[in-house]
């Protein structure tokens, strides 16, 4: 079979290789045609598991509340007070043409906020209207002191030393949005549990398309908001100090930057690939083949994403410089390979050299190839649509990778003149054969470095954790980290988490006993009238009262607006008030503070009810709409966490939360659910440990099976994995005692290392075999196959490692971690393959001895040796 396909090879590729580079020229030009579709997804989808509960809940939450996104803005005058004329005109005029941006529903600041201490006033006094610091004759000073002590302002709106303020940009609600991706995971799920019919099938594919449409369109003009805003601030930075905050504008800026690291590092990678190959073969032609394999592989691999509209992530943002780095290690070790035979049969004409690199070559790069997707396909089970994703992207990747790499050289090969391939300057193999000397030479030392480092990467691995601060993710030069640092310490926290409270199912009437006039109002029939009651009829508060019959729908769902319900938010207010991790806390316990203090003293159900119904709109669009939904019996208590904490534990934060509900306060646990964009972060990492061991375990399944298949023996299948789980343990070792939490990206590099890694033990592997029946002795071997594969591994991981260290340079710290720490992997992997694998394989000799009938010192010809 194998030799049926060399013939055919040989015959299409070998024999027709202007017809093939015309054929990869089109595919790449048609590929190349979808380009301008390209489109990146940064998304609060990216950053969520794809099958989460809590995410429903949240858009539910977020639809129920009419808690759309926002963006927040910090301002700070330059040239005197906060509250002089001069700045109070600059921020209104700011505000007046914030209000005008597209998608912004309202802006609400120091100007526009209802004041009820500037002076103090009575609950009357409220009904009868508000006013705002915008209104005639309003106390400044009073004013400031209010935003600086009162419970509904508090470290929400003026910074403690009363000289930042914040603007609320709320926007818009995309219902239509929240209505098809509800109605999409609805589907997903019916199809998960096998209960989707034909109809519901065709209406998911109808309803995923629609929402990606209508997404990328919302996300398009979420930019061009962002854009439009930050060109209005920059006309006043003159004038004022202002910062930029939000999801929105982080949103926004995770793209730029990976735009960014695509272009820039693209490029880079481009250019370290020239330099690399120029050092190395110092001949044109082994320059711009690998060049043109690579460039061809990047643009048709994104031409495929393109038309298929597939869209790269924060995670999938490194997929580019990732691809090129496979894509030359295959042709390095063609070009290696090509030379050697160059070297030692110069009378082979180009169609013998080629055709008997491509037969030795095609086995361990098949093999290599298939191990390398076997790790990225290992990326599945981690439940993250991101890393999902980047896994089948990555096995797609390196599959063309291998093919176009195998068309591409040795089509050109036959079309290009034989020259000498200065083999004989080449003087590599003296430095690769310093590792084979030193396993040769210090056994001990190499099986001793290799005991220590797994039992420190074991320490360190025990010390992995997933928590990590979102704004250390940005460089302390860009806006979201210098925005975010703004908002989290002078302005009451930036990621928001809520609670969601339920009326409990024994909850007590608003009122009890005889002091309650309107007690019959609340009785157990549908209507709550009582016939016994003789104001039933003529009661003059009926059309305002909310517990007469007829009156507010709602007052049966009112457990929240009573002094039970508020004393119960109360304390868990006030608890996580007390939190060090929680900034600003607001909550019908808000309001019901305030109006305890403006009344002078407590108030009853009753009171509470009448107070309820003469709210103004203004204060009910501040403190209660918020914090109650009637139709729902919840109440909900909102709070922003602050990310600059050091000793911030999300999980510990919402267990912590959970406990005190449930154990102090005998909430029930079905009556509490916490929500928000902190929940669902937390439940990704947490998911992060979870798939870190099924990624690790599948991937080392599935190579051992492949290494048992390729060598057919148990023995070298093991040797093959030890230097390169030793590798993935140093890295993930490292990690822990470096304190580098494990996140989306990180996820990834001990299985990138695995499967780039084993390349190098395949390729040793195949070579050490093939020299061993030459003499059948381990040692001489190993000097023999650190002399030619030898530098090829070395080639490739240098190039690998150099590549990766390239993102470096990147202001997203995941992207830094992900080059330095995939760098420190291969290297780890390199030295591994170069010391610890040969010295294993001397040690336990796994071969059986050569066969008699091939004499000593005389080799099997290559290209039989691969076909036999």
């Amino acid at each position: 079979m194998l030799l049926g396909l060399k013939t055919w090879y040989e015959k299409l590729v070998l024999g027709h290789p202007k017809m093939v580079l015309a054929l990869v020229a089109l595919l790449t030009l048609a590929a190349a045609a979808g380009l301008p579709r390209f489109k990146l997804d940064a998304s609060a989808d990216s950053l969520t598991l794809e099958a989460d509960d809590s995410l429903d809940f949240f858009r539910e939450v977020s639809e129920r509340y009419n808690s759309g996104d926002f963006l927040v803005v910090t301002y700070r005058y330059k040239d005197g007070d906060l509250f002089s004329d001069d700045s109070l005109a600059t921020l209104r005029r700011l505000q007046d043409e914030l209000a005008m941006v597209d998608g912004v529903a309202g802006v609400q600041s120091i100007l526009n906020v209802p004041l009820l201490y500037s002076p103090k006033l009575s609950i009357s006094d409220v009904a009868d209207g508000i006013r705002t610091l915008s209104s005639p004759g309003v106390d400044k000073d009073l004013a400031r002191k209010e935003f600086l002590e009162s419970p509904i302002y508090k470290e929400l709106i003026l910074s403690p030393d009363g000289e930042t303020s914040a603007m609320m940009l709320n926007l818009e609600l995309d219902k239509e949005g929240l209505d098809l991706v509800r109605e999409r995971d609805a589907l997903r799920r019916q199809r998960n549990e096998g209960e989707l019919s034909e109809a519901e099938s065709q209406r998911l594919e109808v309803v995923s398309e629609e929402y990606l449409q209508h997404r990328t369109a919302q996300e398009a003009a979420a930019r061009e908001r962002v854009q439009e805003v930050r060109a209005i601030l920059s006309q006043y930075d003159d004038n004022a100090e202002l910062f930029l905050g939000g999801l929105t504008m982080i949103t926004s800026d995770m793209i730029s930057f990976i735009e960014s690291d695509l272009v820039v590092f693209g490029a880079g990678i481009l250019a370290f690939i020239v330099i690399t190959l120029l050092i190395i073969f110092r001949q044109p032609r082994w320059v711009l083949l690998p060049l043109i394999t690579c460039v061809t592989t990047a643009v048709m691999m994104l031409g495929f994403l393109s038309w298929l509209d597939w869209r790269l992530t924060v995670i999938s943002a490194n997929f580019v410089a990732l691809l090129l780095i496979i894509t030359l290690a295959i042709t390095i070790h063609l070009a290696v390979r090509y030379r050697e035979y160059f070297s030692e049969y110069p009378e082979w004409d180009r169609f013998q050299l080629a055709s008997a690199t491509v037969a030795f070559m095609a086995k361990p790069c098949l093999y290599t190839g298939l191990t390398t997707m076997v790790a990225f396909i290992s990326l599945v089970v981690s439940g993250i649509r991101p890393v999902i994703d980047f896994g089948w992207m990555m096995t797609i990747g390196v599959t063309m990778a291998l093919v176009l790499s195998f068309l591409i050289i040795p089509a050109s090969l036959m079309l290009l003149k034989k020259r000498d391939a200065g083999q004989g300057r080449d003087k590599s193999h003296a430095f690769t054969q310093v590792f084979s000397r030193f396993a040769e030479n210090h056994k001990a030392l190499v099986l001793g470095v290799a005991v220590l480092a797994a039992v420190i990467s074991a320490v360190g691995i025990s010390r992995l954790k997933v928590e990590n601060r979102f704004i250390d993710y940005f460089d302390d030069s860009t806006e979201i980290h210098q925005g975010m640092l703004v908002i989290d310490q002078r302005l009451g926290g930036t990621i928001n988490l809520d609670v969601v409270l339920s009326k409990p199912e024994q909850a007590e009437p608003a009122f009890e006993g005889e002091e309650d006039p309107f007690a019959a109002d609340f009785g157990s029939d549908e209507t709550g009238m009582d016939e016994t009651d003789p104001f039933a009829a003529e009661d003059p508060f009926a059309s305002d009262d909310p517990f007469a019959s007829g009156g507010d729908s709602e007052a049966p769902d009112a457990y929240w607006f009573t002094v039970a319900g508020l004393n119960q938010i109360e304390q868990l207010h006030d608890f996580l008030d007390a939190q060090p991790e929680i900034g600003k806390v607001q909550s019908l316990a808000t309001l019901y503070k305030v109006a305890q203090d403006l009344n002078g003293g407590g108030l009853n159900d009753f009171e509470l009810a009448v107070a309820r119904q003469s709210l103004p709109e203004e204060i009910n669009q501040v403190l209660v709409n918020p914090y109650w939904s009637p139709g729902q019996q919840e109440a909900r208590i909102t709070m922003r966490v602050m990310e600059t904490d050091p000793d911030l534990s999300r999980d510990e934060l919402i267990q912590r939360i959970y406990a005190y509900a449930e154990n102090e306060m005998g909430i029930a646990p079905d009556n509490i659910r916490q929500t928000g964009m902190l929940v669902l972060y937390n439940n990704m990492l947490q998911s992060l440990f979870k798939s870190q061991i099924l990624t690790l375990g599948a991937v080392f399944a599935g190579i051992l099976l492949m290494f048992l298949v390729l060598f057919r023996s148990l023995w070298l299948a093991v040797i093959a994995l030890v230097p390169n789980m030793l590798a993935a343990c140093v890295v993930l070792g490292g990690m822990g005692l470096a304190n580098i939490p494990l996140d989306m990206m990180t996820i990834t590099i001990a299985a990138i290392t695995v499967g780039i890694g084993v390349d190098h033990a395949i390729h040793y592997l195949y070579r050490f075999r093939e020299e061993f029946a030459k003499d059948g002795d381990y040692v001489a071997t190993m000097h023999r196959s650190h002399a030619t594969i030898g530098r090829a591994m070395f080639y490739t991981a240098i190039t690998i490692i150099a590549g990766f260290s390239i993102l470096a340079l990147s202001k997203f710290v995941p992207s830094i971690y992900f080059g330095l720490l995939t760098a420190l992997a291969m290297t780890a992997a390199l030295l591994g393959s170069l010391t610890l694998l040969p010295l294993l394989l001397v040690l336990i000799k796994p071969l059986p001895k050569p066969a008699e009938n091939v004499p000593p010192g005389k080799s099997i010809p290559a290209a039989e040796a691969c076909t036999s």
